[in-house]
């Protein structure tokens, strides 16, 4: 059978971060910069749709430039995720491409944001360069935050600025990971933070841009993990995205854990062109283990492309219009999360014991 192309590609850049986020361990276990993966090496990616940028900190490469104009040579929408610690440096590249996208990780208000990224200062100069990129014309930007304890009524406030400020708004909340190097994030308060979740999604139904709306429905997938259910909708990891890390290895995912499973599909150092990877039986292997992996993971990169898929959009489009019409109407919202059954295994999603 032939493997399907993928539509998005997520480029770790780097491990290295001036950032001591309390839900990220990263900034613990630093790359070596000699051995990370270059410019070079990206050639080899097929053309997909989206291409993220991450890492650690992108901005502490200081080749960060030349990584960008092979992503966009693959891709028509480049994304970086930044803490937006290194202000000059996002300037300078996003005067050098105007087109890219830049996502800035705030995870409160300023004492809160502080607090949990570890870095005094952190929300000043994550703000201020927002509002520089705006000033620029930039178009695509916007900044999110990741939910962890106490600081999910902040993110009701900075939905607000977000709505002021004309920027796009994301969410996520704690996972554990080999990629964030945490295997004790909880949440603790699963009733305080998912209340604050349906408050955000009223919110975002209120709204008259469609793409709102969906993300309300991510919200909802959110708040379906937080509770410990089975994933909403499968999650293709492998097949309509992957992630290459530091070192060049090629993942389905960044929500592995070891102690479930962790294979890589490939290296991209180590083979010609990327179909000697994608149309492997290694990588049909990792497919495999994707399709019965008991991780109930709801992150943007595998929960997006599933939502928008042909065969699969129904659901989140039946959802969104029938509570958009609630809104309209005065009614309450329907946060009826559940397990969308397309013939996925059973399996897939559902960290409970069977």
């Amino acid at each position: 059978m032939q493997v399907p192309a993928p539509t998005d590609i997520s480029i770790i850049t780097t491990y290295r971060c001036p950032m001591k986020c309390k839900m990220c361990n990263i900034w613990q276990n630093p790359t070596n910069p000699k051995e990370e993966i270059t410019a070079k090496d990206l050639e080899i990616l097929p053309n997909v749709k989206f291409i993220n940028i991450t890492g650690g900190e992108p901005f502490v490469r200081e080749d960060l430039a030349d990584i960008v104009e092979v992503a966009f040579r693959k891709a028509p929408r480049v994304v970086i995720s930044t803490s937006g610690w290194f202000e000059d440096r996002v300037i300078a590249l996003a005067k050098r491409f105007p087109n890219i996208g830049i996502r800035i990780s705030i995870e409160g208000l300023s004492q809160k944001n502080d607090e949990l990224r570890g870095r005094e200062g952190g929300f000043d100069k994550g703000l201020r360069t927002l509002l520089t990129l705006r000033e620029m014309g930039i178009k695509d930007v916007g900044f999110g935050i990741t939910v962890s304890n106490n600081n999910s009524a902040d993110m009701l406030s900075l939905y607000q600025l977000s709505k002021k400020l004309n920027m796009e708004f994301a969410t996520a909340a704690f996972h554990n990971s080999y990629y964030f190097h945490k295997d004790d994030n909880v949440i603790s308060n699963k009733e305080e933070v998912c209340n604050n979740f349906a408050k955000l999604i009223e919110l975002q139904l209120k709204e008259k841009h469609p793409k709102s709306w969906f993300r309300a429905f991510f919200n909802m997938g959110l708040i379906n993990y937080i509770e410990g259910n089975r994933r909403m909708l499968p999650c293709e990891a492998g097949t309509i995205n992957f992630f290459i890390d530091p070192w060049g290895e090629v993942y389905p995912c960044n929500g592995l854990e070891p102690k479930y499973w962790k294979e890589s599909m490939g290296n991209i150092r180590q083979v010609r062109n990327f179909a000697e990877i994608w149309e492997s039986e290694q990588a049909a292997h990792v497919r495999e283990k994707v399709r019965s992996c008991p991780k109930n993971c709801w992150m943007v990169g595998t929960a997006s492309p599933v939502m928008k898929k042909p065969a699969y959009i129904k659901h989140p489009l039946k959802w969104v219009l029938r509570n958009k019409l609630n809104v309209m109407l005065g009614r309450p919202v329907c946060i009826d999360k559940q397990w969308y059954d397309v013939g996925q295994d059973p399996r897939q999603g559902d960290l409970q014991p069977r």
